[in-house]
C-alpha cells in the first residue's frame, strides 16, 4: 500500500492513473478537493478496490496518523500543493498552509509512523516529496540549466512556499534519518490539467473563440514535461532513489511561451479548424506581464538518468499532439471544470457511500 496525497489534482491524479494500470498495489488517496481536486479525474477507478480515496486535509494530524495507522504504507508520495503563481499573488496565505504548514504536519506524522516500523519496513519506507523547478529562480538566456546543486531563490510566493517544504524536507532526513526524496520538475503539461495554466486555458480559449492572452512579449521560456514521463520517472526515484537525495525531472524541452502557444494554434487548425476559416493565431492578444515573471527555467536531468536510467519518452511535438487530442475528446471534462460542476462530484457520488474503518471520510475507490 502507498498514500498519495494531492492525488486528485493534475500531476497526482495521472500519477495515481498510470500507478494502477501498472501495479496491484493498492493507493489510499488523500486530497481535500480545494478548487483544483477534481474527482472527475478518476472516474476510471470508480468500483476499483486497489483504489481508496480520503477526503481530508495533509494538515489534519488526526487524521493523517490514523491513515498510516490503519493502513500501514510502504510509502508516502506528497503531492498535495497550492501551484499557481498568479493565484500566490493575489492569496499567497493559502500557500503558506498547505505548502508550508502542511508539509510539516504530514512530516511530523511520517516521522512518528515510521520510528514505529519494524527494522526491515522501516528501512524499505520512503517518503518521496514532489517539487518544482521554481525553487531555482530565474535563469539568464545563456545561462546553464538548473542542476541538484544550483542554490534556490524563488521569486513568488508559490516558488518561496515550495522551497521551504523542500528544505523541511531535507532537514527530517539529516536530522531524524527519515528517508525522504525530492524530486524538482519542470512544466508539466497533458491530460486533467485545471485549465487556468496556459496550455489547456489557451486550447479552452481557443475552441470557443476568446482571446489567447499572452503575458508580456510572450518569450518566457520552460522547460516542458509531460505528465505521462513525469509520473515515470517519480516510479523510478521510488523504486531505486538513494534517501536524501534530490532529482531533477526535466523533458529536455525549452521553449518560449509564445511558441508554444503557436505551436497549440497550429495543430488545432489541423485537428478541429475555426468555423470562421480563420487560423487560431489570429485570437493571440498580449497582455500585461505578472509581477516577479520568471524570464527562463531549464532543467538539468541528467542526474536521475546517469544514476536511475530514467528519460523522458516524449518530445514536445509528440506529448504536445497528445495532449491537444485528448482535450479535443473530453471536451465535457472541460465544461464541468469551468463551470465549476466537477466541485459537487463528491456530494453526488459519495455522501451515501460507506466510510472505510480507520480512514476519517475516506470513500472506497474513485
Amino acid at each position: 500500500m502507498i498514500l498519495v496525497t494531492g492525488g486528485a489534482g493534475f500531476i497526482g491524479s495521472n500519477f495515481v492513473l498510470d500507478w494502477l494500470a501498472q501495479h496491484d498495489e493498492p493507493v489510499v488517496n488523500l486530497d481535500k478537493l480545494t478548487y483544483a481536486g477534481n474527482l472527475n479525474n478518476l472516474r476510471s477507478l470508480q468500483d476499483d478496490a486497489r483504489h481508496v480515496f480520503v477526503h481530508g486535509d495533509i494538515g489534519d494530524t488526526d487524521l493523517v496518523a490514523s491513515l498510516l495507522a490503519a493502513h500501514r504504507p510502504r510509502a508516502i508520495l506528497h503531492f498535495a500543493a497550492e501551484s499557481h503563481v498568479d493565484r500566490s499573488i493575489h492569496g499567497p496565505a493559502a500557500f503558506v498552509e498547505t505548502n508550508i504548514n502542511g508539509t510539516f504536519t504530514l512530516l511530523q506524522a511520517a516521522l512518528k509512523y515510521w520510528s514505529g516500523l519494524e527494522e526491515a519496513e522501516k528501512t524499505a519506507f520512503r517518503f518521496l516529496h514532489v517539487s518544482t523547478d521554481e525553487v531555482y529562480g530565474s535563469l539568464g538566456k545563456d545561462d546553464p540549466p538548473f542542476s541538484e546543486t544550483t542554490a534556490y531563490a524563488p521569486n513568488s510566493p508559490y516558488s518561496a512556499s515550495k522551497a521551504a517544504s523542500d528544505h523541511l524536507v531535507r532537514s527530517y532526513h539529516h536530522t531524524y534519518g527519515l528517508p525522504t526524496l525530492t524530486t524538482n520538475c519542470s512544466n508539466n503539461y497533458g491530460p486533467y490539467h485545471f485549465p487556468e495554466k496556459l496550455i489547456p486555458l489557451m486550447i479552452a480559449n481557443a475552441l470557443v473563440g476568446k482571446s489567447l492572452p499572452v503575458y508580456g512579449d510572450g518569450q518566457q521560456v520552460r522547460d516542458w514535461l509531460y505528465v505521462g514521463d513525469h509520473c515515470a520517472a517519480i516510479r523510478r526515484v521510488l523504486e531505486a532513489g538513494k534517501p536524501g537525495e534530490t532529482y531533477n525531472v526535466g523533458g529536455w524541452n525549452e521553449k518560449a511561451n509564445l511558441d508554444v502557444v503557436h505551436v497549440l494554434c497550429d495543430i488545432l487548425d489541423a485537428l478541429s479548424p475555426a468555423s470562421n476559416g480563420n487560423s487560431y493565431r489570429t485570437q493571440i492578444t498580449h497582455v500585461t506581464d505578472r509581477p516577479g515573471h520568471d524570464r527562463r527555467y531549464a532543467i538539468d536531468a541528467r542526474k536521475i538518468e546517469r544514476e536511475l536510467g530514467w528519460k523522458p519518452a516524449e518530445t514536445f511535438e509528440t506529448g504536445i499532439r497528445k495532449t491537444v487530442q485528448w482535450y479535443l475528446d473530453n471536451q465535457a471534462w472541460v465544461r464541468d471544470v469551468q463551470s465549476g460542476d466537477y466541485m459537487h462530484w463528491l456530494e453526488r457520488n459519495y455522501n451515501q457511500r460507506d466510510s472505510l474503518p480507520g480512514a476519517g471520510e475516506a470513500q472506497k475507490t474513485a
